[in-house]
């Protein structure tokens, strides 16, 4: 789904519109013509008039239809109220070719017929109401009630509705017909249907629903109950999850019964059966089936974790429970309690009577904090609108303790905060319920509030958190008790809640004492609770001596003497509450000697606590010591373990390791023992460290190191692993960390159990990694078996290195196999014959050991220059060239002899062997060559060679290392098997990528410099370099010379008869136009800057670098990234 049309207003319309965008998927609106200033249009991607005025506008099936269609939406939400449960209003949406996101037409039909549904519950032995059966006439109810027990009364209820819309109590016949006209008025507006059935009104029992959800093919999931006994005049104002005080095997009966009504229809969508329940006697009767989402689903979603409207969503857009995870086994116990206290536009006169409110916010402020949501569409300068539901905010508050007290005490300050003014609100008949004492012993009913309203509306002094100078006051405590549902109350001077009172917590009055001289007081330093005390009346104390034990904050403090003497009174008890300055101890001022000299003992600092123990237990379950099968296993297959790497990597004692005692996310499959013994660090070993310490700083040696440990679980990919590494990652990229990552692993791993959602598509972790390329050096090293994530991880570093015994692959043999694309073994998937010559892997090396050498030295060009070095005789580099223009030399001797002895690193040696990529130094400093190998092609640039020159300036490039060309080009490869390897864009990348660097480029002509392949190898012009210089032996054209001659003096030559004497013309001309495009005479035409004594090759180099200005600090890439190819 891409779009949903949302048919409805207000705050459920708001609830909708954010799931939508969750998920990705435009919310669309609706608004009557007086509904303009509604808060739910600030939610939408777009909105669409109705074309009528208040709720009516709302239930225009057709109008709303039409504006589907024209908004090219692919499915309605109803939402609740309105035409949510409106057959009709389903069938249209299929007929139109949406999605209806609720139940089916004939589910619609079942359970909004309160009769027939009733009539379903019986068939499979549900307990129900007696009542009548279908639409019941005045006469068929009159009959009804004279049938029942004297004194008993009926309920008149709507066939099509909920929500308590259309309901009145008969305690007489006399006040029947009244009753269901104004019931059946009542039910045409909200459900547009008049028809009403009557059942027999149960007494003080309480009103429990069942939260289901059905797949529409026949199987359901319970998400457990909620309580909604709290009803005035049938209508909910408060709701609880899970119900208070409900026996575990009646609840199981309720939950079973639901079930069966949602897997007999192949209900689809959500559902809330009702019920009535005595707890005393065990007894459940069906009330109803609401085939919607409830107005207080909101309390199911906080105590189970869980977004209900995105399960609506998805289960219309054909997810089954197994697919969502929302089959019964992974729906958990409810967590503590939630509460839901519904704030109504209303004046409530002395008997309880109301009448619906209205007018402007002048303050309109939500409450919030830790478990607090709140879900409305006002907004101060709101002007209220009669046509709509009085309903203007849910307040919604989740205590994840197991403490209904505790939970009530959330949502009652949660209510102190809300400010509303302009507008009169059932606010303070909130607040009166949640500190009834009866109410906090979970002692009501569904007539609970009714029959208490009076009480129930009486003024208290509730405390207004909203007042933001209520802390100004400096009234005082008197002596009494903190209020109970105020968890604020403490710091509350001088206020004490009418009805707020609790037994439990004392809180004395804050007072100055006044004292005879000679006596003195031991004051409270601190605000708290006083624990116990350690002296007694008439005890000598001293400076230095403890007192007693204060709380404070969850921490217990000793508090020490300050004075000496005798005590003569102690003014508090434990469990006392004071302030700070309270006088705790009056003292009789006396000098008195320390009796007893204590000797504090001698710390063992050898000694390990039991905490610490345990923690390192924990830290080291991992480390090789404590794995010898494993670390055998490991060895007999040649290799080193994963600390072992990270502790040749890493200077000595410099390595920080995050994340060492998380374990494998399978607490569903396994014990705790076992996956602390066999999968702690879930496979990763990973921090921070320095690498080449004892050559650069602690700024540029700093690094991130990362390894999978394939002793956990092969290496391969889990929830916890992902995690480490995004945190990783991401410290990585803040601080600007070169990385370095041993790859080894398996990729996914598919039996973690503690997860959520289907695919994992959602993880992070590899764009994170790949967000590092071009910011810090990524270095990858693998060894053994290298696939899929792992390996796509592996491919996006700068440099790979890799074992000889390595295989790296997209897709290890599962993944091929169930691919359909054979059966191979791990061996066979990308070995290092492939990999090496195909250009995968940069560096291939020998074993581990061989590899974290090369990591070391390939990071040291990137940590800068060094201070010690030796230099080649450079007389040498006069002899690198033959005499013979025609005669082969070895372009990598011409490197050695330019660079510091030992310094030269090659990358990618076996893979396209036209360019030579080599980082080396020149007096300790970095820089990167890109040469032509005369050895292949003669030095001409094809499409691979092209492409790893290419790649090896980005990497130069992005990391402001200076690139050095060594030039002996004579063109780019032409000719027909060429062009097949698409060369002319390969070709021309040297160029795009050479002309658009920022870091130095130089240019020395070693031999040959022909034509467009020599101009790639400059940047495209011998002007762009910082210098161009040419070696004596250097030799230029705008083409081969032999060629030139060919195509420019073909007439000549084809006029000149003999044979003989045409070769001779020939080479003549060739000779001729060698001596033109010599150094000397190239270099007196000024097209490149000198030729130079190819010993003298450093010392353009070096004074090329010294005059370049300093590095500026980077703040932010210079390239986007490095090409991975």
């Amino acid at each position: 789904m891409k779009r949903i049309l949302i048919a409805n207003r207000g705050e459920i319309a708001i609830r909708i519109a954010r799931t939508c965008n969750d998920l990705g998927i435009k919310p669309i609106g609706l608004y009557s013509e007086d509904d303009l200033n509604s808060l739910h249009l600030s939610k939408m991607d777009e909105s669409f008039m109705l074309e009528k005025k208040g709720s009516i506008a709302y239930l225009d099936i057709k109008k709303i239809i039409e504006i589907a269609k024209l908004s090219k939406v692919d499915a309605i939400h109803p939402g609740y109220g309105f035409l949510s449960e409106n057959p009709l209003f389903a069938k249209a949406t299929r007929q139109a070719k949406l999605k209806f996101i609720g139940p089916s037409e004939q589910s619609l039909r079942t359970f909004g017929d309160k009769t027939k549904a009733k009539e379903l519950a019986k068939k499979l032995n549900i307990p129900v109401i007696n009542g009548t059966e279908g639409k019941t006439s005045l006469k068929q109810a009159a009959d009804f009630l004279k049938g029942l027990k004297k004194n008993s009364s009926i309920v008149i209820k709507a066939t099509e509705g909920g929500g308590g819309r259309g309901m009145r109590v008969v305690t007489s016949e006399s006040e029947l017909k009244e009753l269901m006209t104004r019931a059946s008025s009542e039910a045409k507006s909200a459900f547009n249907s008049s028809d009403l059935y009557v059942e027999e009104y149960l007494k003080n029992y309480r009103h429990v629903e069942i939260q289901v959800l059905g797949d529409g093919k026949g199987q359901a999931t319970h998400m457990h109950e909620r309580e909604c006994s709290t009803q005035r005049r049938y209508q909910k104002i408060i709701e609880i999850a899970p119900c208070p005080g409900i026996k575990k095997d009646l609840k199981e009966k309720m939950l079973e019964a639901s079930l069966k009504l949602i897997k007999k229809t192949k209900y689809e969508g959500l559902a809330t059966i009702e019920f009535l329940v005595d707890f005393k006697k065990a007894d459940f009767r069906f009330i109803e089936c609401n085939a919607r989402l409830q107005v207080e689903h909101t309390v199911t979603e906080a105590v189970l974790d869980l977004d209900l409207v995105k399960a609506q969503i998805q289960l219309a857009s054909g997810k089954t429970l197994k697919q969502l995870k929302l089959e019964q086994k992974n729906i958990d116990e409810p967590k503590g309690f939630a509460i839901q206290t519904r704030v109504n536009m209303e004046v409530i006169d002395s008997e309880g009577n109301t009448k619906p409110s209205g007018g402007k916010f002048s303050s309109f402020d939500l409450p919030s904090g830790p478990g607090v949501r709140s879900d409305s569409y006002g907004y101060s300068g709101y002007q209220t609108n009669p046509s709509f539901d009085s309903l203007i905010a849910k307040i919604i508050t989740h205590s994840s303790e197991d403490n209904f007290k505790q939970a009530l005490k959330r949502n009652y300050r949660s209510l102190c905060e809300l400010k509303i003014e302009g507008v009169s609100t059932n606010l303070d008949l909130l607040k009166n319920i949640l500190s009834d004492k009866r109410f906090k012993n979970n002692d009501f009913h569904t007539q609970f509030l009714d029959k208490n309203i009076k009480n129930l509306l009486l003024k208290y002094n509730h405390t207004d958190l909203s007042d933001i100078g209520r802390s100004l006051k400096k009234e005082t405590l008197k002596r009494g008790k903190i209020e109970d549902l105020d968890p604020l109350a403490v710091l509350d001077h001088g206020k004490s809640g009418g009805g707020f009172v609790d037994d439990s917590e004392n809180i004395l009055k804050l007072e100055n004492e006044e004292l005879e001289e000679g006596f003195s007081s031991v004051i409270a330093p601190m605000q708290g609770m006083v624990v116990k005390f350690e002296v007694k009346k008439g005890d000598q104390i001293w400076k230095g001596k403890p007192l007693l034990i204060m709380e404070a904050m969850k921490m217990e403090h000793e508090i020490l003497s300050e004075i000496s003497g005798v005590i003569k009174e102690i003014k508090v008890q434990p469990q006392d509450t004071v302030f700070e300055g309270h006088s705790l101890i009056t003292v009789q001022l006396k000098e008195v000697k320390e009796k007893v000299s204590k000797k504090i003992k001698d710390v063992d600092l050898d000694e390990i606590r039991p905490d610490l123990k345990e923690a390192i237990e924990r830290k080291e379950a991992s480390h090789d010591k404590n794995r010898p099968d494993a670390v055998k296993k490991r060895y007999s297959t040649g290799h080193r373990t994963a600390r072992e790497n990270i502790e040749d990597l890493c200077d000595e004692g410099s390595f920080v390791e995050y994340g060492s005692v998380v374990i494998a996310a399978q607490r569903r499959r396994r014990s705790e023992e076992d996956l602390i013994k066999n999968t702690t660090g879930d496979g990763m070993v990973c921090g921070l460290g320095h690498v080449n310490g004892n050559l650069f700083d602690e700024a540029n040696s700093r690094v991130m190191a990362m390894s999978y440990d394939y002793m956990v679980l092969a290496g391969t990919q889990g929830k916890m692993n992902h995690a480490k590494k995004d945190r990783m990652f991401e410290i990585a990229e803040k601080n600007r960390l070169p990385t370095i990552l041993f790859a080894e692993g398996g990729g996914g791993r598919p039996g973690d159990t503690d997860t959520s959602g289907v695919a994992g598509l959602d993880c992070l972790a590899f764009t994170y990694f790949a967000q590092l390329s071009g910011l810090v050096p990524v270095v990858g090293i693998t060894t053994g078996r290298c696939f899929a994530g792992n390996a796509v991880l592996l491919g996006c570093c700068d440099v790979i290195i890799a074992t000889e015994d390595s295989n790296i692959g997209v897709g290890g043999p599962a993944m091929i196999e169930g691919g359909g694309l054979g059966v191979f073994t791990p061996e066979e998937v990308g070995p290092m014959d492939v990999q090496v010559p195909n250009g995968v892997v940069d560096l291939p090396v020998k074993d581990e050991k061989e590899a974290v050498e090369v990591a070391k030295k390939y990071l040291s060009y990137f940590q800068g220059p060094i201070k010690n070095w030796e230099e080649p005789d450079q007389r040498n580099l006069r002899f690198a060239v033959p005499e013979n223009r025609l005669r082969y030399y070895e372009m990598r001797a011409v490197i050695e002899g330019i660079a510091d002895i030992g310094s030269t690193l090659e990358i990618r040696k076996d893979w396209a062997p036209g360019i030579i990529t080599s980082f080396i130094r020149v007096e300790g400093r970095p820089v990167g060559v890109v040469a032509n190998n005369p050895g292949h092609l003669s030095g001409a640039i094809d499409s691979p060679g092209a492409d790893k020159g290419s790649r090896f300036i980005q990497l130069c490039d992005a990391f402001d290392i200076p690139i050095l060309s060594l030039i002996d080009c004579p063109g780019i490869m032409v000719g027909p098997e060429s062009e097949k390897s698409a060369l002319v864009r390969h070709a021309a990348r040297m160029f795009v990528v050479g002309a658009n660097i920022k870091t130095p480029l130089m240019s020395v002509v070693i031999r040959k410099a022909y034509g467009l392949g020599a101009q790639a190898m400059a940047g495209g012009s011998f002007k762009i370099p910082l210098f161009t210089v040419t070696w004596p032996t250097g030799e230029f054209g705008g083409m081969g010379l032999e060629g030139a001659v060919k195509l420019g003096f073909r007439k000549e030559l084809e006029a000149i008869k003999d044979p003989k004497k045409r070769i001779e013309a020939y080479e003549k001309m060739v000779d001729d136009s060698y001596k033109r495009g010599k150094a000397v005479n190239m270099a007196s035409h000024f097209e490149l800057d000198d030729v130079i004594d190819p010993a003298e090759t450093r010392k353009w180099i070096m004074g090329a670098l010294k005059s370049l200005p300093p590095k500026a600090p980077k703040k932010k890439k210079k390239r986007p990234n490095v090409d991975t190819w």
